[in-house]
């Protein structure tokens, strides 16, 4: 079927995981968690890491599991406004991205205001025709299923004429799982015995293309 529509994840997708921009929120969620849940950094990471099997993001985990409410608050220690500070425009990024062929969207399981921030500091803000974040979603992420098919349909595509590319396999494995071609951008080699596709730089997506 021919493709119709590229989704794209944002955080260490449309820019390297080298900024570590990933690795601060990680430590920032872990600050938070330490101090909402008590006790030790590491016993919060382990109710963590237990419940992260059955949702998207630490936030849905807190709020399903936790009793968690104060949705703004949690952001707002999690991304703080000058979370992007060390990213800077992108001229080849952008020249990359206008090249394509096909529309493009962002689905993404942070807040829309981080999204807002990094695209900005990208330039790269107009080029996308849709952003899905946490919010439009219902603070549901990826990987479920009715995450991608609410965006799909807003986009009106599916997911075999959709090419999606995120770091993360599991969501990458999510939309496959729906019939769809998934990319993992694996930059670092982490995952060598990925089952599916993966690439290490964003341009070579132009091979799945045709």
């Amino acid at each position: 079927m021919i493709l119709q529509y590229i989704l794209f994840d944002l955080d260490n997708t449309l820019y390297s995981s080298r900024y570590g921009l990933e690795m601060k929120v990680s430590q920032r969620i872990a600050e938070f968690l330490t101090a909402y849940l008590g006790g030790s950094q590491e016993e919060a990471l382990r109710q963590r890491r237990e419940g992260m099997h059955y949702y998207g993001t630490t936030l849905e985990w807190l709020m399903a599991e936790k009793g968690y409410t104060d949705i703004e608050a949690y952001y707002q220690a999690i991304h703080p406004a000058g979370e992007a500070d060390t990213l800077s425009a992108d001229p080849e990024l952008r020249r990359f991205l206008e090249s394509l062929p096909l529309p493009q969207a962002i689905l993404t399981n942070s807040p829309r205001e981080h999204a807002d921030r990094i695209l900005s500091k990208l330039g790269i803000s107009d080029l996308f025709t849709h952003i899905f974040d946490m919010r439009w979603n219902g603070f549901k992420g990826k990987p479920h299923a009715e995450v991608f098919h609410r965006a799909l349909h807003a986009l009106g595509t599916t997911p075999e004429t959709t090419l999606f590319i995120d770091d993360a396999p599991r969501y990458v494995k999510g939309f496959c799982a729906l019939g769809g071609s998934g990319l993992l951008i694996d930059e670092e080699n982490a995952y060598p015995e990925y089952p599916y596709p993966r690439i290490q730089d964003l341009r070579e997506l132009l091979r799945f293309l045709y």
